[in-house]
């Protein structure tokens, strides 16, 4: 069911930002009466799932998920229609209009897409605000695995700032740390402000560990809830119980014992709480799997969370900022990729950070970050996407001279090379983790 409910939220996600993305050409296309023959969801070789003709236009679905199109007359594009192009231009083709149109409709998608995000934050600002965590009230320290370890932070640290630059979310740490590639972070560690040296080359390490996971948040143990047949609920357990203990060793937070019960597989081990005022000691039967089936309070209960509230007048700007923010992250993230190749991912990376359960607000937040990435990786100057036109339509407005139809015919087939290898090269490093799991 999980992994059912993760491909249709990535379904849902990409089907949106390709419609609005082709629909920004659609739209400056016949701004500029320019003839479009083909609006399309999804690609379709052969043939399509379903298709309808309104006017000029074509509009349809094709049966290969891996993205749309609009075919745009007079325009060399990914159908390589050679046998239009070998005939007199039309005034309606693409290849008739003034540069400086041509330009605005090769951006059109991209700004759609970059509107869309806009959009998405304002109303995500306007509905729900914006929930942060300062460092400052993280009153428990943190929690690191090994790599955070390694990396010279310890159990119960205190993060005051990156590169001496404060952080506002303590949740954009391990993000600032990586896109920002820090050099030291600054801690209070046994109550002395401590500077932390991030060693040379960490940061790969960083991004081939993928996860947010070597810093978190350090939480007393509390009951909040029990499995179906819990283990620890038939040892006397109680909802608001405080777990200290386990068997002869202190485990006053929920990594410390998480990380230690799993050692006591189909034995029976002593744990140790506190109910109100009194210390109990439970003899609890740890199954095979390793967990005694008992759920710990979240961490909201903890922390005292800051909230920003919006109206639709303040959101606009803030939801102008937040979009321009995570595209400059994202930016950030494309550099660092030379540092980590095998840190790309495809398909089954993008749909596996949707959320299980579905949440509507982590849904819209993906959407809109997914719209500023397929935003950014337009623009880029490859030939066969966006970037690729737009780069020579500049080359023809500086230079007042049109690249010749063969060579764009050669541009396009090495851009689409290139693409379907990175395509290629992205999903087969996803189908190699799945193996090494």
């Amino acid at each position: 069911m999980e992994i059912f409910l993760k491909i249709v939220q990535l379904l849902l996600s990409l089907s949106i930002l390709v419609i609005f993305h082709e629909l920004g050409h659609f739209i400056a296309a016949r701004i500029f009466k320019t003839r479009v023959e083909k609006f399309y969801l999804f690609f379709d070789p052969w043939f399509s799932l379903f298709k309808y003709k309104r006017g000029d236009t074509e509009y349809g679905i094709g049966w290969l998920p891996l993205g749309g199109y609009v075919k745009i007359s007079g325009m060399i594009d990914e159908s390589m229609d050679k046998e239009q192009m070998k005939l007199p231009p039309q005034p309606w083709e693409f290849r008739s209009k003034p540069a400086w149109q041509r330009l605005i409709i090769m951006l059109g998608g991209v700004t759609v897409n970059v509107l869309l995000a806009i959009a998405i934050y304002i109303v995500m600002l306007t509905m729900w605000g914006e929930q942060y965590l300062p460092p400052s009230a993280v009153k428990y320290g943190i929690s690191v695995d090994s790599l955070g370890y390694q990396m010279g932070l310890r159990e119960g640290d205190r993060i005051l700032s990156i590169d001496h630059k404060q952080v506002e979310d303590f949740f954009a740490i391990p993000k600032t740390i990586i896109l920002e590639e820090a050099k030291t972070v600054q801690v209070i560690r046994n109550g002395q402000n401590t500077d932390i040296q991030v060693p040379p080359g960490f940061i790969s390490l960083l991004i081939k560990h993928k996860s947010p996971d070597f810093i978190k948040v350090r939480i007393p143990f509390i009951a909040d809830d029990f499995t179906p047949g819990s283990p620890a609920k038939a040892a006397g357990m109680k909802t608001g119980d405080r777990i200290i203990g386990l068997n002869d060793s202190v485990t006053t937070y929920f990594n410390q014992f998480s990380a230690s019960i799993g050692h006591y597989k189909n034995k029976t081990v002593t744990v140790t709480i506190l109910r109100g005022t009194d210390t109990l000691r439970l003899p609890v039967k740890v199954p095979g799997e390793g967990l005694i089936g008992v759920y710990c309070k979240a961490p909201a209960t903890f922390f005292d969370f800051k909230e920003k509230k919006y109206n639709f007048i303040t959101a606009i700007p803030a939801g102008v900022v937040k979009a321009f923010d995570k595209a400059g992250d994202y930016v950030k993230s494309i550099k660092l990729i030379k540092k980590s190749p095998e840190s790309v991912g495809g398909f089954i990376t993008i749909g596996s950070i949707f959320p299980f359960p579905w949440d509507w607000p982590a849904f819209w937040s993906l959407t809109a970050f997914l719209s500023i990435m397929l935003a950014v990786l337009n623009i880029l100057p490859i030939p066969a996407l966006d970037g690729g036109h737009v780069m020579f339509l500049m080359y023809e407005i500086i230079f007042r001279r049109k690249p010749s139809d063969k060579f764009m015919e050669y541009a396009q087939i090495v851009g689409m090379v290139l693409l379907f290898g990175l395509l290629i090269f992205a999903n087969g490093q996803d189908i190699m983790k799945l193996f090494k799991h």
